[in-house]
């Protein structure tokens, strides 16, 4: 007969033992960038604009000018106005934010993007859109609005049916 001194090792233990270093090393981690994202402002007012310029005036406080180094890449015909798909991505350098705007859908903005820096200036989104219309990309980067734009042919479904 064999005797048993101290705890057995049994599945729970080893199990309990493994979840506390697990989180006695999460404690190392810096979690400021997530905090700090989490205290930006919702653009409430922006959202709410039903025209793209009261929009992009709501959001920026100014206009953009098109340029060829943001790439909009989104598709000339959406069999599916339910599920567009839509990027942005830029060679712009210090950019703060990448937003997408939809000229008839009924709210203008459809979505806003704070990009931290040293982040890859890049966002893809799947957008619902009413009808056919313009999808516009802006990126503020370095104090400056730049902007991209192409119409997208919206066949069925969508925001309106």
């Amino acid at each position: 007969m064999t005797a048993l001194t101290g705890p057995r090792a049994t599945r729970r233990l080893i199990l309990q033992g493994a979840a506390s270093v697990a989180l006695l090393g999460l404690g190392n981690l810096p979690f400021a960038p997530a905090r700090a994202a989490a205290n930006d402002k919702y653009p409430e007012e922006a959202f709410r604009q039903k025209s793209e310029a009261d929009a992009i005036k709501a959001l920026y406080g100014r206009t953009a000018e098109p340029s060829d180094k943001v790439k909009l890449d989104a598709p000339e015909i959406a069999e599916n106005g339910g599920v567009v798909p839509i990027s942005v991505t830029t060679t712009l350098d210090k950019v703060t934010s990448i937003s997408f705007f939809v000229a008839e859908n009924p709210s203008a903005l459809a979505a806003s993007y704070k990009i931290p820096e040293g982040t890859i200036p890049g966002v893809a989104n799947r957008l619902k859109m009413a009808k056919t219309t313009n999808v516009v990309g802006i990126v503020e980067a370095d104090g400056k609005l730049y902007s991209a734009t192409k119409e997208v042919k919206v066949t069925v479904g969508g925001c309106g049916g």
